[in-house]
Formats: C-alpha cells, sequence, structure tokens
C-alpha cells in the first residue's frame, strides 16, 4: 500500500512545495519582526483602518478555545500535523493541470505549518495584523493566517468551476 503511495507521486508537483516554504519563511519572519519591535496588546497605527498589534493566540482561528486550560494546544498541534501530511501527499498527487488547486492547497499548508511552528515552540500563535472600521475590530491575524484564507479561496474556486472543466477534458483523452 505505502509502495503504491509513492509510486502516484508527480515528480513535477515537488515544486508547489516551494509555495508552502515561501508562506512558512515570510510567516516566521514577519513574525519575528512583530515580536522584537511591537509592545504586546499596544496598537501601532498604520493607517486608519490597519494596526500593527501583537496579540497571542492560544485558541484556533479568531480565538476558538483560547481559554480552554491548554488541553487544545495538543489538539490543534495534533491537528496541524495531520492535516499537513495529507495536504503534502495530496499535493504531490495532483494532476499538472490543477494549477489553481496545487497553489491553493500549497498555500494552506504553508500557513497552517507556519502557526504549527508557533505553537509547537512558543504554545501559542503569533497574531500582529490588526484590520477595524470605527469600533469594529477584525481578530488580529498574521501571514500564515493570510495563506490559508488565501489557499481555501483558491480550493473553493477549483471546486466550484475548475474541477468540473478538467474533469472533462481527462473523460475526453481517455
Amino acid at each position: 500500500m505505502l509502495k503504491s503511495l509513492f509510486k502516484s507521486i508527480r515528480t513535477q508537483n515537488i515544486i508547489w512545495l516551494g509555495l508552502s516554504i515561501l508562506a512558512i519563511v515570510l510567516d516566521q519572519w514577519t513574525k519575528q519582526i512583530a515580536s522584537a519591535h511591537l509592545v504586546y496588546g499596544e496598537a501601532k497605527a498604520v493607517f486608519t483602518g490597519f494596526d500593527w498589534t501583537l496579540l497571542h493566540n492560544h485558541g484556533a482561528a479568531f480565538s476558538f478555545l483560547s481559554d480552554a486550560g491548554g488541553w487544545q494546544r495538543y489538539l490543534f498541534t495534533g491537528m496541524a500535523m495531520l492535516v499537513s501530511v495529507i495536504f503534502v501527499f495530496w499535493l504531490l498527487r495532483l494532476p499538472k493541470n490543477a494549477s489553481i488547486l496545487a497553489a491553493g492547497i500549497a498555500l494552506v499548508l504553508g500557513g497552517a505549518v507556519g502557526n504549527l511552528i508557533d505553537r509547537v515552540s512558543l504554545g501559542y500563535v503569533v497574531d500582529f495584523i490588526s484590520v477595524y472600521y470605527k469600533n469594529h475590530y477584525f481578530p488580529a491575524f498574521n501571514i500564515a493566517d493570510s495563506a490559508i484564507t488565501l489557499g481555501t479561496i483558491f480550493l473553493i474556486i477549483d471546486m466550484l468551476f475548475l474541477d468540473k472543466i478538467r474533469q472533462t477534458k481527462n473523460s475526453d483523452t481517455k
């Protein structure tokens, strides 16, 4: 079984792992800059509606379960590891004509690993991007979260519009 899994890997898809690595590197680099130059919880205005604000997220997206007592760190770490392994194999097995899908998977993978690194090494995820309108604040986020969001958009676009086209082309060539 394992042999057939590795046999189906398409080596041309390894390039997409570069996009994942780029997302991880940018995420970790910007988190280091934010941690070194920002005061925790203190907003540094960039322009109206956009601040740099260093925050630590002990939960998941939007601080879900952030005050659950610590067990959530292990749950989210395990989930991120499992999803990352699944995404690597999915990415490496994609057909050549699935570029948007591959980019989406690569970005989600890179974002998940970026936040996983924080969770394992720090026990929380570093967030520093804050957007708002008047007194309404969107939860703080980071580059990894942005990569996950953009990757998810690509996955949805592929699922809604491109998968059927790809399947039709594949069935026509058989």
